[in-house]
């Protein structure tokens, strides 16, 4: 019997992974995010900073700080999964998750793409909507509970700039003190909408939805009404009966998580301009002031927006000539890398969430 010959050139698995495949797709990445950066940042602003070894340290720890709200979502997601997905393939997913939040304007984010992640990671369309709105919501819960206490500790008084700018939105000019009880209200009415559709009556926050929808002007967005309330419905189904244990760990993960993502600024500060206990306070209640702004953006992932935020909130706790180059130090930290990593991860994870639906397919 004659051996039959392999084409080792046409194998679909070769093909798969053949290594032109990645570096190509990862180069162009990394090409674009690198001129992004170059063109963005103005590096004549660090012409003013010395660094010295404690100024290391402090940037280190900053480093750690991010290390650990990375981990944190990482944790949360194993969690909200129940550890259906790996290490390894959760650290690709809250990765892309970030890329998509830093190349999406803040009132838009990164949630839909985060569903189509999870999707393709195995998990069913609504159960993957469930663990996003979820995360959603502890992150609201986050904050609605945590301005409160920061408001006790340090006052509303250190809470707000003594220069107030002033913001457009939706078309009306607001300061800063306007736009963040604006936000913290819609936060509210937010959270209280969506626990009383998840826990409470889903089909009934569905119709008044709809009912909305259905008014002149916006009949347009009827069928995104339809989806929102089916997709309430599935959260609810999902999350019903779950455990303390559940709420109580994921809840730990999305505050060390968020309060790692503050303190990066706080370090970042400590590295060139010492600063009390009370005023780490302070600048940590004002990032979440910040928070806000940046979240009505309507640029990717803030830009633009973030310095001048950053600017106005923090520069009194810092000398005047550094404000500018802190506040880069600052995004290199919390918004370039995302750009980097989500051009390295992206073309390995569409390799590897193909490939694993082809082994599906195969075995089935």
């Amino acid at each position: 019997m004659a051996k039959i010959k392999r084409n080792k050139k046409s194998s679909p698995l070769r093909q798969l992974l053949n290594p032109r495949k990645i570096i190509i797709p990862i180069a162009i990445g990394l090409g674009l995010a690198g001129y992004k950066l170059y063109t963005e940042v103005d590096f004549s602003a660090f012409a003013n900073i010395n660094f010295g070894w404690t100024s290391i340290l402090w940037l280190f720890m900053a480093f750690l700080m991010v290390v650990c709200r990375d981990l944190g979502y990482m944790y949360r997601l194993r969690i909200l999964s129940g550890k259906e997905i790996t290490w390894r393939s959760v650290f690709d997913d809250i990765m892309l998750w970030e890329f998509s939040s830093a190349i999406t304007p803040g009132v838009v984010g990164g949630s839909g793409v985060a569903i189509f992640i999870l999707n393709k990671e195995g998990i069913a369309v609504g159960r993957s909507t469930a663990i996003v709105m979820t995360t959603a919501l502890l992150d609201e819960i986050f904050y609605v509970t945590t301005v409160p206490i920061l408001f006790l500790l340090v006052g509303t008084e250190n809470l707000f700039p003594a220069v107030d700018k002033t913001y457009e939105l939706f078309g009306y000019t607001l300061g800063i003190k306007q736009v963040f009880w604006v936000g913290y209200g819609f936060i509210l009415v937010l959270i209280s909408s969506i626990s009383f559709g998840i826990f409470i009556n889903p089909k009934g926050l569905k119709s008044i939805i709809v009912n909305i929808f259905k008014l002149p002007g916006l009949r347009k967005k009827i069928r995104a009404a339809y989806r929102t309330g089916d997709e309430l419905i599935t959260t609810s189904a999902e999350l019903k009966g779950k455990p303390f244990k559940f709420w109580a760990s994921a809840m730990l993960t999305t505050y060390l998580s968020w309060i790692s993502r503050f303190m990066v600024a706080n370090f970042i500060l400590l590295a060139f301009t010492p600063h009390s206990l009370v005023d780490s306070l302070i600048i940590l209640s004002r990032q979440l002031i910040m928070w806000v702004i940046m979240l009505i953006s309507p640029t990717p992932g803030g830009e633009g927006i973030a310095q001048l935020a950053f600017e106005s909130f923090l520069s009194e706790y810092t000398h005047v000539g550094l404000v500018a180059a802190i506040a880069i130090i600052w995004r290199l930290y919390t918004y370039y890398p995302y750009l980097f990593m989500g051009a390295l991860v992206l073309p390995n994870w569409i390799q590897r969430v193909y490939l694993k639906r082809k082994l599906i397919r195969f075995k089935s």
